[in-house]
Order: C-alpha cells, then sequence, then structure tokens
C-alpha cells in the first residue's frame, strides 16, 4: 500500500478523500443505479470529471465518456484515505496526469488508464479487476506503467533497471504505456520540492537521464523541456536561480527586440509573397540556454540567441522560399544550417534551422516549418494517432515512428547486468546525430562520434562482426576514424575476422558494444573454461582423485550450493577466472579424513574479508579471503560511490565505480559485490578542475574554500587559456562523496567561477 514516494495514508480533515465516505451523498450518486463504486462523485479541491470530459470531447467528439466517469469514480475511491507529501488528496495527481494526457489528444483508453494508474500499486486493487471492470486494454496499460515494487532487488540500481526494462517492453506493445508514464513523471516533477533534499536529487537525475530524453525520442517538445527545467531547478539550484534573476532582468529589453525583429520578419515574408505565414518569438528554455553556456564556457550576457524565431509556412516548397529570404537580407552564420526537412531526426521531427546575423548585430535562430511539422515537433508521436473509439485499439499510421523503439528494445532488453543495461540506455538516449549513407544511398542515422564499425553494425550484426576495414567518401579509413555528416561509407569484410575487445575503447552505439561485449565475454569464458578445468583436474589429482569422480560423488550438489553454483561448468568457469579457488572445491567436497590422508592443508572458508588497498580505504569483498585489493585508477572511486570488484588474474581484485566503462567490459563472471568500510579513515586523492575568469584573488578564494572544508591541497596548477580565462587543477584528498560533492558546489558559488567537475584519469 501506498509504494509511492509521494504518496501516505492519513487521516485527512475534511474536504480530503479520507471525508469521501463520511459527506453527504449527492442527487447524481442517489440515482446511480450500477456498481456503488463507480458511482458519480465530487471531491473537493480536485477538478470534476465534466471539466476533464469537456477537454476531451474539444478533440474527440465520439469519445466514450460513460467508461471515463466510471473510471474516475472508481479511482477516487480506490484512493480514499490517502493524500500526497503535500496534504492535498492524492486523487487529485491521477486527474492532473489525465488532464495532461488530453494535452497529448490521447483517447479515451488512455484517459482511464491515467486515472487509474495508481490504483494497482498503491491499493489493493488488482489488474485482473480492472479488466473486468474496463477492458482487458485498459487493464494491459495500467499494468505496463505499474512498477515492480513486490519483487525484491539487491539493489536501488537493479530495481531502477528492471522498472525501465518492464516499461519498454509494454510500450513496444503500446506506446500510450510511455505517454502515461512520462506525464506521470511530468507531474511528479512539478510537486518535488514536496520530498527530501536526496530524494528531489535521484528522481531529477533519474528524469533528465532517461525521461526527458524518451519525451525528446518521441518528439514531445514541450513536455522535455518542462521535464529539463524542472530537474535543472533542483539540481543545480544556485545556477537555475541565478540564470532565471538574469533572464527576468533583461525581460523587457528583450521582448521589445522580439517586437522588432517579428515586425522584420513578417515584413520579409510579405514581400517574398507569403501572406499566410506566421512569425513569432519563442524564449528558450532555462536549462537550453544554461547548457548553451556550459558548453561555450561563456556567461548569460554572451548569449545572443537565447531567443529563437519560428516562422510557419502552408508547405514545404514555402519553407525554402522563406529560407531563401531570411539569407537574402541576413548574414547566415557558417555551420549553423540544418535542414531536417530533407534529414528528419528520428523522431520524425521535420524544420529548417539557420542563424543568422540579425538586427543589432545579434544572433538570431529562426526555424522555419509547416504547420503539420510544428505539429509533429509539440505533440511527437501523438500527433499521428488514428482514433478508434469503442474498444478498437489505437494505431499509428507510420511505423517507421517506433524504429528507434525497436532498435532500443532489440539491443537493451536482453542485457542482464544492470549497469550496462542503464549505461547503454542513455548513450542512446542522449546523443546527437550525425547522418550517413550507404553505397546504394541508404541513410544511417547515429550517434554522434559513431566510426565505421558502428556503421557496419547498423547495417547488420554479421557485417559488424567480420568487418576489417572501410572507405568513406572513396578513402580508406582507419576503424577508430569518426564520421561525420554526409559521408557515404563502404565497409570490408572477411570471414574469418571477429570483434576484437580494443574495439570498445571507441565504439559509440551501444548496438555495437552489445554484440561486441558479447563476442569477447564468450571467449573469455572458453579460456577461463579450458583453465578451470585444468586447475581443477591437478587438485584432485594431488588427492588420488578424478574430476569424474568428483562429479559422481555425493556431495556434490552441496558442494555446488556452497558455491552458490547451479551446474559444473559454471564451477569450472569460476575457477578458471580466479573467483574460486580449486583447493577450495576439494576441500568442500571429500571427507576431511581424505584430504588429512593427502596431507593437504585445509584452510577455513571466509566468505568476507575486509582488505585494505595500498593508499586507499578499506574494502569489504564478498566470497575471498587473503586478497590483494587494487583501486582503479581509471575512475578512482569515492567512499559513498557504488563500487564494485573486477578479478584480473595475478593481480588480485580492482575495485571500480559502477559504470566505469572497464567495468562493462568485463566479463560479468569477473565481477563481484564490494562495499566501503565505514570504519576506515584514510581518504581518497581526487583531481578538481575550476574554470574560472582571469581575475586577481580567485585562486585565494579558491584556496579559502579548501581550508575551510578542511581538505589539504596536494598539487596546484593554474594556467591563463586567452587572456580573459583560467583553468585551475587541484589534487586534494577527501574522505568521503559527501566531502567532495560539498566541496564541489562550494567553489561553484565563488563569483568569477564559471564551471566546477571533478576529473577522472
Amino acid at each position: 500500500m501506498a509504494t509511492n514516494p509521494q504518496t501516505q495514508t492519513a487521516n485527512a480533515p475534511a474536504g480530503t478523500l479520507a471525508s469521501v465516505s463520511a459527506r453527504e451523498p449527492t442527487p447524481d450518486e442517489l440515482a446511480w443505479t450500477g456498481d456503488p463504486l463507480e458511482a458519480p462523485i465530487t471531491i473537493e479541491g480536485v477538478p470534476p470529471v465534466d471539466e476533464l470530459l469537456a477537454t476531451m470531447r474539444s478533440y474527440l467528439p465520439d469519445a466514450d465518456q460513460e467508461i471515463v466517469r466510471r473510471a474516475y469514480a472508481f479511482a477516487a475511491r480506490s484512493h480514499d484515505g490517502q493524500v500526497r507529501k503535500s496534504g492535498e488528496a492524492y486523487f487529485g495527481h491521477p486527474v492532473d496526469v489525465a488532464f495532461l494526457l488530453t494535452r497529448l489528444r490521447l483517447d479515451s483508453a488512455s484517459i482511464c488508464a491515467g486515472l487509474l494508474h495508481d490504483v494497482v500499486e498503491d491499493t489493493t486493487v488488482s489488474v485482473e479487476e480492472i479488466s473486468k471492470r474496463f477492458s482487458r486494454e485498459i487493464a494491459e496499460i495500467v499494468d505496463g506503467v505499474t512498477k515492480l515494487d513486490k519483487i525484491k532487488f539487491s539493489s536501488r540500481e537493479q530495481k531502477q533497471a528492471e522498472n525501465f526494462r518492464k516499461m519498454l517492453v509494454a510500450m513496444s506493445k503500446d506506446i500510450r504505456v510511455l505517454l502515461i508514464k512520462l506525464a506521470d513523471r511530468l507531474h511528479n516533477m512539478r510537486t518535488l520540492e514536496h520530498m527530501k533534499p536526496d530524494a528531489q536529487r535521484r528522481i531529477a537525475q533519474e528524469t533528465l537521464e532517461i525521461y526527458a530524453p524518451l519525451a525528446n525520442r518521441l518528439g514531445v517538445g514541450w513536455m522535455k523541456s518542462q521535464l529539463e527545467d524542472l530537474c535543472f531547478r533542483h539540481l543545480y539550484t544556485d545556477d537555475f536561480e541565478k540564470l532565471n534573476t538574469e533572464v527576468g532582468r533583461r525581460q523587457s529589453e528583450r521582448q521589445a527586440y522580439v517586437a522588432e525583429v517579428v515586425d522584420i520578419l513578417r515584413n520579409i515574408m510579405l514581400e517574398e509573397g507569403l501572406q499566410h505565414a506566421s512569425v513569432y518569438g519563442r524564449p528558450k528554455h532555462l536549462y537550453g540556454i544554461w547548457r548553451k553556456m556550459q558548453q561555450s564556457k561563456l556567461p548569460y550576457d554572451q548569449i545572443y540567441d537565447a531567443q529563437g524565431f519560428r516562422i510557419l509556412v502552408d508547405d514545404v516548397r514555402e519553407c525554402y522560399q522563406a529560407l531563401g529570404a531570411i539569407h537574402t537580407h541576413f548574414k547566415p552564420i557558417p555551420g549553423r544550417f540544418k535542414d531536417y526537412i530533407a534529414l528528419p531526426k528520428p523522431n520524425r521531427y521535420q524544420s529548417l534551422h539557420t542563424s543568422v546575423i540579425g538586427p543589432g548585430a545579434e544572433r538570431i535562430e529562426v526555424q522555419i516549418r509547416t504547420a503539420q511539422m510544428h505539429r509533429q515537433a509539440e505533440e511527437g508521436v501523438a500527433a499521428h494517432w488514428k482514433y478508434k473509439e469503442r474498444g478498437d485499439s489505437l494505431k499509428v499510421r507510420d511505423e517507421e515512428r517506433f524504429a528507434w523503439l525497436k532498435q532500443l528494445l532489440e539491443v537493451h532488453v536482453g542485457v542482464k547486468d544492470t549497469d550496462e543495461f542503464l549505461d547503454s540506455m542513455k548513450i542512446d538516449l542522449f546523443s546527437d546525430e550525425v547522418y550517413t549513407f550507404t553505397p546504394r544511398g541508404d541513410l544511417k542515422v547515429l550517434p554522434r562520434g559513431s566510426t565505421p564499425v558502428d556503421f557496419a553494425y547498423a547495417v547488420h550484426s554479421a557485417i559488424g562482426d567480420h568487418i576489417v576495414g572501410a572507405r568513406v567518401d572513396g578513402h580508406m579509413v582507419t576503424l577508430r576514424h569518426q564520421l561525420r555528416n554526409g559521408a557515404i561509407v563502404e565497409i570490408l569484410t572477411r570471414t574469418d575476422a571477429h570483434p576484437s575487445s580494443d574495439w570498445l575503447e571507441f565504439v559509440v552505439t551501444s548496438r555495437a558494444k552489445t554484440r561486441i561485449r558479447n563476442y569477447v565475454h564468450a571467449e573469455q569464458r572458453e579460456r577461463a573454461l579450458l583453465v578451470g578445468a585444468d586447475l581443477l583436474e591437478k587438485a584432485f589429482r594431488r588427492v588420488k582423485y578424478s574430476v569424474v569422480r568428483a562429479q559422481a560423488h555425493e556431495r556434490f550438489p552441496k558442494m555446488l550450493a556452497h558455491f552458490r553454483i547451479a551446474v559444473w561448468d559454471e564451477l569450472v568457469v569460476a575457477v578458471g577466472y580466479g573467483k574460486v579457488d580449486a583447493a577450495d572445491v576439494v576441500e568442500n567436497l571429500l571427507p576431511e579424513s581424505k584430504v588429512e590422508e593427502t596431507k593437504v592443508e585445509a584452510k577455513p572458508s571466509k566468505r568476507v574479508r575486509k582488505s585494505t588497498p595500498a593508499g586507499g580505504p578499506a574494502i569489504s569483498v564478498s566470497g575471498f579471503d587473503d586478497v590483494l585489493v587494487r583501486m582503479g585508477n581509471c575512475c578512482a572511486p569515492v567512499p559513498g560511490e557504488p563500487i564494485v570488484g573486477v578479478v584480473t588474474r595475478g593481480r588480485g581484485i580492482t575495485v571500480h565505480r559502477r559504470g566505469c566503462h572497464f567495468v562493462l567490459d568485463a566479463d560479468p563472471m569477473r565481477r563481484l559485490d564490494c562495499e566501503w568500510n565505514s570504519d576506515s579513515k584514510s581518504g581518497t586523492t581526487v583531481a578538481v578542475r575550476v574554470y574560472s575568469e582571469n581575475e586577481t584573488g580567485l585562486l585565494a578564494a579558491m584556496s579559502a574554500r579548501f581550508t575551510e572544508a578542511g581538505l589539504s591541497i596536494l598539487t596546484a596548477n593554474c594556467r591563463v587559456i586567452d587572456g580573459h580565462r583560467a583553468i585551475n587543477d587541484f589534487e586534494v584528498v577527501v574522505q568521503n562523496l559527501a566531502q567532495l560533492q560539498g566541496i564541489l558546489a562550494s567553489l561553484g558559488r565563488i563569483r568569477g567561477v564559471t564551471r566546477v567537475e571533478r576529473v577522472r584519469a
């Protein structure tokens, strides 16, 4: 009950859901002759169902209104007595989600599922009951949105990954699952201030990494922008408040400039004979402006295209006509023109983008599109629903719009490792695109930074597995070559060629990484199987025994259970990797007297030992005794960060941060659970980089912040890069992650500091 983080059951005051059963019934309720749980109901402080229905009728006149009324009443009574962290009636949340779905112009089944999306998770209502009361279609959507809260997972990361995996599978069957989930997350983000600060940051980070990119992939621009701005507010509060103040201070000035430019553009369109063209200015959302400031390392005052302009025309021909007129009147900025009409984005977004030197010598960005393209940009996949009411399921006109989803499922759903699944999914959702072509002219859209290997796997897995070289625009290139827009790529293959683990250092796409890892892991496993079999055979030979007899021993099943391994081959592989000692297998299987007769010294088997790596804090390693533990230089984990160990033959165990590329590239069989020893007082050396203005006193201010935090500076390297800006590198020793985050935040608040980051190898 009440598993939603913002839900709680309480004795609510009058006017909330807790008082529903105690109030006087309305005339509509008294006149109701059907199921009492679906009788008409009005909740104080919650928009009535008639308002929701009126909104739905505005775009779908033949909608099934009666089923929505019943779903509204049933959800209200199911959430009776539940309130949110804010103290408001919980039922207000699903109603607000339903209103967001009407903005996406979804059908009555979607609206019902939005109203009912939390009843399975937060009440005693089952999916089967929803199916019986409403429809199987609605029940399946609700089930797809419902989390996996009743399953026990070993970590929060695993639970998060499995929830995403379930959502991916559900939305592959019905994209409405994702649209409802996005609406649910958007409303939760709007009310996030009632959560604890650490929960705010965790939920905002998850939203920024997964849900905002998913909204972008669906093409729902307004939802993506709102999610990003809300995440920005909770993750970078100081930067948000500062930028919000600066934008507000210049608002009147910008409005006057926007009005001037709109008039000029409108006159240009009239001169060109485009009388029906609509011109308007559009303020860019705060997170978009802030990201541009971070990427260009410029203050807000020097971001000149924080205001964009949009021109809507009747057809594609007029789009290019308007573009020509703008380039005739204003000087275009080289490299800032993008034609997404000829080459649409994977989410089917189409528009012409150009940046020009506008009035007052300011850079302005102009987008030109048709009304249909604009609707696609704002509503995304929801702009192309073909509505079929009265029990028929919702269809989509163009299946190509879901090609990205099919690829996402193909790559990610089968990935077993939690870190690899989340890491690869974020890469696929976040990356910018580069447009490339096969020699036949087929378009392949890849993430920016992709190589011929990524291209080969995008064409076909078998081509990627056997690639030996590539020609780009007729010239031979290395496999590491980064492809550019418009490149024509020809892949050279050989039947006896195979993937190399070295490719993992430069490939970008999840499809390529997954295929390469699978091959490398299989190859490593074969080697480990041979090594493990040899070690076990020698170990049993020392006690005058054989491997064949060992597998027939009556204690064999108990021995496998002791090592938490299901089959013999897995035990052999574990021995080959060094995760299990062959001598321990012999000791556990054979009677003590047999071991003593052959003078094999027995060792006590401890499952957990606290090992202290040189120069680092103590680490608890599960399943190992007396083993060398080293810290990974590639990610330099800090106490408090989630960690994992990787077994390296002859070098003990190397501890890495979860999500480190080295961990993801390693065979899962070589990974071990590790924990920080909270009793340890030794610190970890980390590198901190501070980008700042070149001003007197800034270095002293930074040093003071380190001193205030109780941190000693081991090394400092400060350099001026262009006469106006400076890069300051420091090495300090921190005790834990909280101390590191504290000093990063403190340095970022210094006037004249533009960015602070932790530097990893």
